[in-house]
């Protein structure tokens, strides 16, 4: 009707979209997977073990006279560059099995093998010091040189498990490839690797 006002038109504003999580950009680092993460912790607790020890050694070659010197064996130097060339061989299969699956379990078998005779070695080498008459209680030294190599060689039986494990998922017909479990244990397999190379360095200074 002509003389009557029409109220304006309400303006609607437009509908706010909902917040959404900002993609992961390139510099940010991907989040450590389950195994990794159990694998550091690992690492972790094993480098403070050995660096207690290690102090305790060292104050008590300085604390007594009764430090004996005695040399390594030799096939200890054997032993060392059969597990560097187990860790080179896990490196290539998991190289391997990132790009082209097929045929990488062979490395991981290379792998365990030599694993295994480093072990065996190690034996040997325990054998070779008591054939000179030094045992665990013979001196302060040996002692500290059978555990040192003892518990390393545990943590080494240990990696042969997570081996032993990522051969089986290998093996499986089903499933995806276990490129994670690999990882983890290749992580962990140098470490043991360099933690050999430290304890090698430490035995031949002090002992």
């Amino acid at each position: 009707m002509a003389g009557i006002a029409t109220p304006p038109s309400q303006i609607v504003p437009p509908p706010v979209a909902p917040p959404t999580v900002a993609a992961r950009t390139r510099t940010q680092p991907a989040p450590l997977e389950p195994a990794q993460t159990g694998v550091w912790l690992a690492i972790g607790t094993i480098c403070m073990s050995f660096a207690a020890l290690t102090s305790a050694m060292v104050v008590r070659q300085g604390a007594a006279p009764d430090w004996r010197h005695f040399q390594l064996p030799y096939l200890l130097y054997v032993n060392t560059v059969v597990l560097m060339a187990s860790s080179a061989t896990l490196e290539w299969s998991r190289r391997r099995m990132a790009t082209v699956p097929v045929g990488a379990a062979s490395g991981v078998y290379l792998t365990l093998a030599l694993g295994l005779l480093f072990v065996t070695g190690q034996v040997v080498a325990w054998r070779q010091l008591a054939a000179q008459g030094l045992f665990l209680a013979t001196a302060p030294s040996s002692s500290f040189f059978y555990v040192f190599t003892a518990l390393h060689g545990l943590h080494v039986l240990g990696g042969l498990a997570a081996l032993s494990y990522v051969l089986r998922r290998l093996r499986r017909i089903a499933g995806p490839v276990p490129r994670a479990a690999l990882r983890a244990a290749a992580v962990y397999w140098h470490f043991m690797g360099v933690l050999w190379l430290y304890l090698l360095v430490i035995l031949a200074t002090r002992v």
